[in-house]
């Protein structure tokens, strides 16, 4: 069997097509069309991502890892990432698929796993031709719209990374009111929040409220901010939204304002990910919903 045609070439392509597959709500196809560099990206739950076309260099804190189309990048648990992401010379695109597993697909995989949970490094590496039949099982049922069916494909791949010494990506998160506060934000980034919003949901007083967060290292304005910028992130990568229309849709008023905060938090223009430039009849799209405010932004 010559090399195009070999089980790791036929696994990459039939994984590319998800390209063009409607979003599922459980993955996302990360785009960029310019080399580029994002530091301290946090990865809030067990995630992997299928690296297609281009390269990409992740750094934790104690381990740098590089990845090739074909790989498999699992990050088991929360971590913080310095990352490199190269388009593919030819083509010029970087394109690699996402999966956060959610809930279900976690507790799936623990009621199937039977053995000690230890943590272990926050991330690695595999040849995804590893986990060919999960995958393709998995891409397949998406392509049908059979979602339960790619939930149990995804199940049996956890369930496979557990077998090679990744069985803490079985371990629950540690509770925190951040957590609450930033899955909230994360769900309605565009809402003008305020610290009574969070007050009332929680039922704390801004006192107790305050006091809580100061104890987990941070503010109310930080995790607003830093949820407000993660969703911003996943949109630059995800659509070809000028950057204007990114801010609006997570909460800032002010584009510019919005470009100072994101290479704060991440040390990178926004538009050095270019997916906007690609396209310029897209740089439309989404405009309507501008009217947002950004008190805690």
């Amino acid at each position: 069997m010559n090399d195009a045609m070999s089980p790791a070439r036929a696994l990459l392509a039939r994984l590319s097509t998800l390209a063009d597959c409607p979003r599922a709500g459980n993955f996302a196809c990360i785009t960029a069309r310019r080399e580029h560099g994002v530091r301290s990206v946090d990865v809030e739950r067990p995630t992997i991502a299928l690296v297609l076309q281009g390269t990409k260099e992740a750094r934790d804190a104690t381990h740098t890892l590089a990845f090739v189309p074909g790989d498999l990048f699992l990050m088991a648990h929360r971590c913080r990432l310095d990352v490199v992401n190269r388009p593919d010379p030819d083509t010029g695109l970087y394109l690699t698929v996402t999966i956060p597993l959610c809930d279900e697909v976690i507790a799936a995989a623990r009621l199937l796993w039977d053995e000690p949970v230890r943590a272990g490094a926050a991330i690695a590496r595999f040849a995804m031709v590893e986990f060919d039949e999960e995958l393709t099982r998995w891409q397949r049922s998406l392509q049908q719209d059979r979602y339960s069916e790619a939930r149990l494909a995804l199940a049996a791949l956890v369930v496979a990374l557990c077998r090679r010494g990744h069985a803490d990506v079985l371990m629950p998160a540690p509770p925190s009111l951040t957590a609450q506060v930033r899955d909230a934000v994360l769900a309605k980034p565009e809402r003008d929040w305020r610290s009574r919003d969070f007050e009332s949901a929680l039922g704390l007083s801004g006192a107790t409220l305050r006091r809580h967060l100061a104890s987990e290292g941070t503010s109310l304005r930080d995790v607003v901010a830093q949820a407000r910028l993660a969703c911003a992130i996943t949109l630059l990568y995800t659509t070809r939204w000028p950057v204007k229309t990114v801010a609006a849709k997570v909460g800032y008023r002010s584009a510019a304002t919005f470009s100072r905060r994101f290479h704060a938090r991440y040390g990178l223009d926004p538009a050095q990910i270019g997916n906007a430039a690609a396209q310029a009849s897209d740089s439309r799209t989404g405009t309507s919903e501008t009217r947002v405010g950004n008190g805690l932004a």
